[in-house]
C-alpha cells in the first residue's frame, strides 16, 4: 500500500514569479488596484523598499515591492530595487583596468629601463596598461649599454625608444651617455642613484637614508 503521508499537514507550494529590477521610467501595473503608472522614484522607509509611480494624469503613489506585486506587460512580476553599477575596476596606476583584454602585438617602439628597480617599479604601476597597450618594457642592464643597443634597434619614426634612467642630473655620467641620442629616443629620469631614494625615509620611520661610501655593495 503506497504511504501518502499526512495530506492534511501539507504545506501548498509558494508560487514563484519572474523577477525583474524596478527600473525608472518602466510602466507597470498594481496587481492589487489596478493602478498604473511608470517608475519615477525609490524609496525606503523604515517598512522596506517602496516605488513611486505616476500616473498619465501626473498624479504620484507609493507602492511597496512585494513577491508578485506588479503586472509587467501582462506578466505577474516580483520587482526588485535596482542595484547600483559596478565602479570600474582600477590598475595600480589608477587607469580603468580592462578585463580580458584580447592578447595584442608588440607595438614596434620600446621603453627600455636602466635599473632593475626601476623596472620592477614599471612593472608594479604601470604593467597592466603596458600590456593593454602591447608596450615592451626591456630591463637595459646598466646605461652603459644605450649606444650599443640604439644602434642594433636603429630608432626611426614609428620605431621610437623611451628611456629612463638612475641619476641623471647635470654632470653626470648618465647625462653624458644620453646627451647624443637622436630624435627618435626619448630620455627621461630622476635625481637618484636608486629609484627607491625616491621614497621619504619618513614613511619607513627612519630619519634618513643611510650614506653608502663609494665602492661598498
Amino acid at each position: 500500500m503506497r504511504n501518502y503521508g499526512d495530506i492534511f499537514t501539507r504545506k501548498p507550494a509558494t508560487p514563484t514569479y519572474p523577477t525583474q529590477p524596478a527600473t525608472l521610467g518602466e510602466v507597470v501595473e498594481v496587481l492589487a488596484d489596478g493602478y498604473v503608472g511608470a517608475i519615477v522614484g525609490h524609496e525606503k522607509t523604515y517598512d522596506g523598499d517602496f516605488i513611486r509611480l505616476e500616473n498619465n494624469q501626473g498624479k504620484t503613489r507609493l507602492f511597496k515591492l512585494r513577491p508578485g506585486a506588479f503586472l509587467v506587460d501582462g506578466i505577474r512580476t516580483t520587482l526588485t530595487k535596482p542595484q547600483p553599477a559596478a565602479r570600474p575596476q582600477r590598475s595600480n596606476s589608477g587607469s580603468t583596468r580592462v578585463v580580458d583584454a584580447p592578447a595584442k602585438v608588440a607595438a614596434p617602439s620600446r621603453i627600455w629601463v636602466e635599473g632593475v628597480h626601476d623596472a620592477a617599479i614599471v612593472e608594479k604601476i604601470w604593467g597592466h596598461d603596458l600590456r593593454v597597450e602591447g608596450v615592451v618594457v626591456e630591463y637595459l642592464e646598466g646605461l652603459d649599454n644605450l649606444p650599443h643597443r640604439l644602434a642594433e634597434f636603429r630608432p626611426a619614426k614609428g620605431r621610437r625608444v623611451g628611456v629612463l634612467a638612475d641619476h641623471l642630473v647635470a654632470g653626470s655620467k648618465e647625462t653624458r651617455l644620453t646627451d647624443q641620442v637622436g630624435e627618435h629616443v626619448l630620455v627621461t629620469g630622476h635625481p637618484y642613484i636608486d629609484i627607491w631614494a625616491a621614497v621619504k625615509p619618513e614613511r619607513l620611520g627612519i630619519r634618513a637614508w643611510p650614506e653608502i661610501p663609494r665602492g661598498e655593495d
